[in-house]
This record gives C-alpha cells, sequence and structure tokens, in this order.
C-alpha cells in the first residue's frame, strides 16, 4: 500500500480508490463536512476518528496516520538500530549509507524517523571525517528542531555544532555554540550523560576552556568529579553475536525478537562508550592542567591513569592509550617525577610502535624536558628528531591543526631555553601555519591559546 502525502491525501485515496462519497465514508457517525476538511487538510482526525476511518477504508490505523504499515514501521526501526550498530562498531561509511536510505523510506509522513534517521548520517559524515557537509546537515537539523521540537532536541545538536566548527577551524562559532550549550546545561543542573560528557569533550577544545577558571573548565572540572573514568569492559564479542542473532531473526521474519536482540547490542556496548568518552575528557584536561602548572596534579594523575586503562582495554584504541601515557608523563614530570616521565614517554612510544604524528613527538619532547631537567644527554638531538617526526607526519597533520600547533610551538620553547634562536623562530613559524596564520613575521610569538 503506497504512502502518499498527508492524512488528507490517504484518506481522498483510499476513499476514491474504494468509489466511497464523502458521504458514505462519514456514515452516521461523522458528517461529509468534516471529511472534507480532513482530506482537505484543515482538520487532522482524533485517534478515534482514525481508527473508524480506517475501518471503513480497509487499512490499519497505522497506515492512516503515518503512511506506513506496521510490519514497515518495525522493519523501519530495526534498520536504524542496524545503522547506529554500524556507526558505533563497524563501518561509518555503511552507517551512512543505511540512514539516508532510512530516511528516504520515512519521507515527510514520518517525520520524527526521517528526523531521525538524518540525524544518524550527520553523525555518521562526523565520524567519516566529512565535516563540512556533517556541518550542513546538522544546521539543517537545528533549524528543523526549532520549528518541530517534537521530533528533535536542540541541545545535542548545539553541542554537536560546537564540535563540528571546532574541527573546521572556525573558533568563534565553535565558542559561540558551547557557551549557548552551557547556559543551557547549567539551568537543567545536568552533569552526567552523554550530552554533559559531550559537552565537556566540545569545551575542551573550544575558546571556553583555555582560560584558568573559566565557566567552561569549571564545567569540565565537574563533569569528571561527578562521573570519574569507569572502568571499561570490551563487550565487543558479545556485541557482534547479538547483532548477528538480530539478523538471523529479522531473516526468519521474526522481526520484533530482532529488534530486541539489536537493543541489547546497542545497550551493550553503552558503558564502554562512554567510558572511552571520559576517558578522553580527562586526559585532555589532565594535559591542560599540566601545561598551565596548576594544584591539580595529583587529581590529573589520577584521571590519567584511569583513562590510560580504559584505552588500554580496546586494542583500536592505540594512538588514544599512547596519548593518554605521554600526557600522564607530563604529570609526572611537573610533580618532579623526571625518572617516571621518561618512563611512561617511553612506554607511549613502545605503543606506538614507529608510528609517526603529533603523539610520537609530543612523547620525545617530554624526553627532551626530562633530559634538561636532569642536566644529562643531548637535548638538542632529540629536538631534531622531533622536527624530523613532525616534517615527516605534515601530509596527516597539515592544516587547521591545534595539536601541530601547540607541538610546534613546544618545541620552539624548547629551542629558545638552549639558545638556538633560529631553530626556535623556525619553530614558532610552524605553529602558526599550523593554526592557520600564514606569512608570519620573523620573531612574531604563537598566544598561548593556539597551543594549550
Amino acid at each position: 500500500m503506497p504512502s502518499q502525502g498527508t492524512i488528507g491525501d490517504r484518506v481522498r485515496g483510499l476513499r476514491l480508490s474504494r468509489r466511497m462519497s464523502q458521504a458514505q465514508l462519514a456514515g452516521p457517525d461523522l458528517s461529509d463536512s468534516y471529511v472534507s476538511l480532513i482530506e482537505s487538510g484543515k482538520r487532522t482526525p482524533t485517534l478515534v476518528v482514525a481508527r473508524l476511518l480506517a475501518e471503513r477504508l480497509g487499512c490499519t490505523t497505522e497506515f492512516l496516520l503515518h503512511g506506513i504499515e506496521p510490519r514497515q514501521r518495525i522493519d523501519t526501526e530495526l534498520g536504524l538500530r542496524y545503522a547506529e550498530l554500524e556507526l558505533q562498531h563497524g563501518d561509518p561509511y555503511t552507517a551512512g549509507e543505511r540512514f539516508s536510505e532510512i530516511a528516504k523510506i520515512a519521507g515527510e509522513e514520518n517525520a520524527i524517523l526521517s528526523a531521525h534517521a538524518r540525524l544518524g548520517r550527520a553523525r555518521a559524515l562526523e565520524s567519516q571525517g566529512r565535516i563540512g557537509p556533517a556541518v550542513e546537515a546538522f544546521e539543517r537539523l537545528r533549524r528543523e528542531a526549532a520549528t518541530h521540537p517534537e521530533r528533535l532536541a536542540d541541545l545535542p545538536l548545539t553541542v554537536a555544532l560546537s564540535r563540528c566548527y571546532q574541527h573546521a577551524g572556525d573558533a568563534l562559532r565553535a565558542h559561540d555554540l558551547a557557551t549557548q550549550a552551557l547556559t543551557q546545561v547549567n539551568r537543567l543542573a545536568l552533569n552526567e550523560g552523554t550530552v554533559a560528557v559531550d559537552l565537556a569533550a566540545s569545551l575542551m577544545e573550544s575558546e571556553t576552556a583555555r582560560v584558568p577558571d573559566s565557566p567552561g573548565l569549571a564545567y569540565v572540572r565537574h563533569v569528571l568529579s561527578v562521573n570519574g573514568v569507569p572502568a571499561a569492559v570490551n563487550r565487543i564479542i558479545e556485541i557482534r553475536t547479538l547483532w548477528e542473532a538480530s539478523i538471523t531473526a529479522a531473516e526468519g521474519e521474526d522481526s520484533a525478537l530482532a529488534v530486541h536482540l539489536a537493543d541489547d547490542a546497542i545497550a551493550a556496548g553503552r558503558p564502554a562508550q562512554m567510558a572511552l568518552r571520559l576517558a578522553r575528557v580527562a586526559t585532555d584536561w589532565s594535559r591542560l592542567t599540566a601545561s598551565l602548572g596548576t594544584e591539580s596534579l595529583d587529581e590529573a594523575n589520577k584521571l590519567t591513569t584511569a583513562a590510560s586503562r580504559v584505552f588500554g582495554t580496546f586494542p583500536d584504541r592505540v594512538h588514544d592509550y599512547a596519548k593518554s601515557l605521554v600526557v600522564l608523563a607530563s604529570v609526572q614530570l611537573g610533580s618532579g617525577n623526571p625518572d617516571g616521565a621518561a618512563g611512561l614517554a617511553g612506554s607511549a612510544l613502545a605503543a606506538l610502535d614507529g608510528r609517526s604524528g603529533v603523539t610520537a613527538a609530543t612523547a620525545r619532547l617530554v624526553l627532551a624536558r626530562v633530559t634538561l631537567a636532569l642536566g644529562e644527554g643531548d637535548v638538542m638531538a632529540i629536538l631534531r628528531g622531533v622536527r624530523e617526526l613532525l616534517d615527516s607526519s605534515m601530509p596527516v597533520i597539515s592544516g587547521l591543526d591545534r595539536e601541530s600547533a601547540r607541538v610546534w610551538r613546544e618545541l620552539g620553547d624548547l629551542y629558545g631555553r638552549i639558545g638556538a634562536g633560529k631553530e626556535q623562530v623556525s619553530a614558532y613559524r610552524k605553529a602558526l601555519e599550523a593554526a592557520g596564520v600564514r606569512g608570519a613575521m620573523v620573531g612574531m610569538t604563537v598566544d598561548s591559546v593556539l597551543v594549550r
């Protein structure tokens, strides 16, 4: 049975296909003028009236109201769950395709299902690294949420856009959106859950969290104090077993069981997803704490230690694990333990197993700082190695990249400490380029906002 247009369109189409007049459809319970108003879209039938009309038209109430049969609806719901599983534990490109297909099937007649599918597609675009299209998709959804708040919540979209604009290099827009979201969560006293943790992550990347004691940084610290970094269990085998069982059930025409099993698979992955989110926030907050030299190094040490345990539980999180070890090394160095810092930096390099990039370069910078602190070894040789790592990684980390800007700046600072002025200026120029500034004047320094 085709899904066409509005409720009124479906009533009229079915009535004509049954060769019924409006008066015949109205029967003794309704007036033919009321039926006419429904067909013209000037009236929306109540559930009782919809049931009555569906019975006389020989269709289901579900189809009349939503343009979709119960079996079609449950299959669409199942498709949404499989797309979500692909996004969380599979391929974001496959997830994006699934979400797009569901959005087309749902159409305007099923506005809520369609909105959820389009939201999933926007998230998939972000996971694919296609930030421009993701921003466009999230912006459209946010405009829709303003008009139809019953379909979508504005707050998660605001947080997602803040994150995407930050990745796109528009720090001002990211800051404005993060501030708007922070106002909302403070009004709601929201400190737990996905929205709160995602906002904390966005604040760590925005300008709001770059000033000591800023409202943004205070919120991040509060979220971490409330939630901590919970231990995580890698349940990917269980998730995939449930997922495959759901597919088998669907193939056997048992859609209700398939939906139930898919829900179980999604639920099994949620604790680990939350632990990973919090671990990333804790790592970033601890790195900032170490760079500011605050009195919270003990807290940073505990949080980063917990974060490294979480990342170490998942074999595919090698980079995050190494990054947490480097941050922990910086915390240890700031706490007066250079030997412990050197050991952790070495463990990070071992975990990276020869991979180049920002994390490997940062680990070597820690070793250079340890060498300076102990007064032993060739600091210049270590810094040359850092520069070679960064130069070899430029095709990967080129463009607007706060992380590479931060490492180039730290490299310049260390060159300055050993009196290598020419190398210092060159490193600062690279920091400016990575932050999106071109043609910097000789001797121009980088604002600390770019590198913390």
